[in-house]
């Protein structure tokens, strides 16, 4: 390694442009298949002085037909070809060095296009082009999605919105025009982020209840609700017996089986509002919601409901509570949240999940957006969307398949009903189930409809 790729005596003179755009697959290909191998043989290291070689420094690695291969993409001047190799290649190293636990090498790689930022100048136009197209790349929302992938590492949050990080990953692994090296990988940060919040959640409840010494060291809160997470999740868990959220949802599935469509949408406004003493949140359902839900797919309305129109409405009624456009918030969402309680309406979301699970990546997609839409904005102006995604961090880790919450009375000297007004005599107790999968991803396609007409 050390001269110039530019330096190499390619293209050879007489080519043609439209012939090097012919042959972009067969030239990303090698690129694809040179790093696929060296990362299963070659230390982390090694890899990045490759990788830094090719698409950082632009000097030639030790084999010819990979340098080729960039030269060609880069003579064929297809900046867009370019940059959906460059990033393919990133998820396929971040892939492989997650699986090897290799969590450095990936903090590295980010760095590796931080030193591109002050880079030499150069005289050659074609690494000109090099160099405009990768610094683009770093301006991208690519380069900012393959960041995402250093948060769990980084001992300081940047901004208020990297402690959501596990949303902003999963629009990356639903979106089918994503490689699937980058689907897989953010699939999977995701969901490490997810269980590890169950986790720490688990045991701060566990040890925060455990410690009456001043002198015992605290234990770490992950939320940001401060002590007040433990009156939150005892009312979340006050919801027990013959009608907690998940027999309900339960009872709604058996009721709705012989319903047609339309007598669907009915019964499922009546589910989303039963028990709930909100009567603002209530009459925004019943005068907001009803009308949206009256015009969706009427023209199923006289026929049988099933699996894939319960899917789909579900999926429509969280962009209805969120983002219809997917990008700015919805006007259920900004009339709810101006009422300032966030746990009826993540009580909703719940509802829906647990009549439709699938309908949970959807939800996340979309909450997704909404951060994304907020965060440029001051952390003092997203007061109440951090407090809304506490809430929901919280709820959705309380009837996670893997971990078990229990309200328990200590003071058995009065055994009045289990009301906010008493919850001071109870405990909460909480159970990891470590040997039970994690059925959290769903594949959410709605083309199956057509399917099952």
């Amino acid at each position: 390694m050390g001269s110039s790729l530019m330096d190499q005596n390619y293209p050879p003179s007489g080519f043609k442009t439209t012939e090097l755009r012919k042959n972009t697959s067969q030239y990303q290909e090698t690129i694809y298949r040179y790093f696929l191998a060296i990362v299963k043989t070659d230390s982390p290291d090694q890899v990045l002085q490759k990788f830094r070689g090719l698409f950082i420094d632009h000097i030639e690695i030790n084999d010819r037909a990979v340098n080729q291969a960039l030269f060609s993409l880069v003579f064929a001047n297809q900046e867009e070809n370019f940059s959906h190799t460059l990033k393919r290649c990133c998820y396929i190293l971040i892939n492989n060095w997650e699986a090897s636990r290799h969590h450095d090498a990936v903090r590295d790689l980010v760095s590796s296009f931080e030193a591109q930022k002050i880079g030499r100048n150069s005289h050659s136009i074609p690494i000109k082009r090099l160099k405009a197209w990768t610094l683009n790349f770093i301006n991208s929302p690519d380069y900012e999605g393959i960041k995402l992938f250093c948060a769990k590492f980084d001992l300081e949050e940047q901004t208020w919105s990297d402690r959501y990080t596990s949303y902003l990953l999963v629009p990356q692994y639903t979106n089918l025009q994503n490689s699937a090296e980058q689907r897989q990988a953010a699939k999977v940060r995701s969901q490490e982020l997810k269980e590890k919040f169950k986790f720490d959640l688990a045991m701060y409840t566990t040890r925060s209840q455990l410690t009456h010494k001043r002198t015992d060291e605290p234990p770490k809160n992950p939320t940001r609700l401060g002590d007040e997470v433990l009156h939150l999740i005892k009312t979340i868990l006050l919801r027990r017996g013959p009608y907690n959220y998940l027999n309900l949802a339960n009872i709604f599935l058996q009721q709705t089986q012989n319903l047609s469509y339309q007598e669907f949408k009915q019964a499922l406004q009546r589910y989303l509002i039963f028990s709930v003493n909100d009567t603002a949140f209530i009459h925004l359902i019943e005068n907001q919601l009803s009308v949206k839900l009256e015009d969706v797919y009427t023209d199923y309305d006289s026929l049988p409901v099933t699996r894939a129109l319960q899917l789909r409405t579900c999926n429509r009624v969280v962009e209805y509570l969120t983002t219809e456009d997917r990008t700015t918030p919805s006007t259920l969402f900004v009339l709810w949240v101006a009422q300032n309680n966030p746990l009826t309406l993540v009580t909703m979301m719940l509802k829906l999940i647990l009549i439709s699970k699938p309908t949970r990546v959807h939800l996340e997609a979309r909450i997704a957006d909404l951060i994304s839409y907020y965060k440029n904005y001051p952390e003092q102006e997203c007061k109440w969307l951090i407090n809304f995604m506490e809430v929901l961090n919280i709820a959705f880790a309380i009837y996670a398949d893997n971990v078990q919450y229990n309200l328990v009375r200590i003071d058995q000297k009065s055994l009045g009903s289990q009301t906010e007004s008493n919850l001071d005599k109870y405990q909460i107790f909480s159970q990891l189930n470590m040997d039970k999968p994690v059925d959290f991803v769903h594949e959410n396609h709605e083309d199956f409809l057509e399917e099952e007409e």
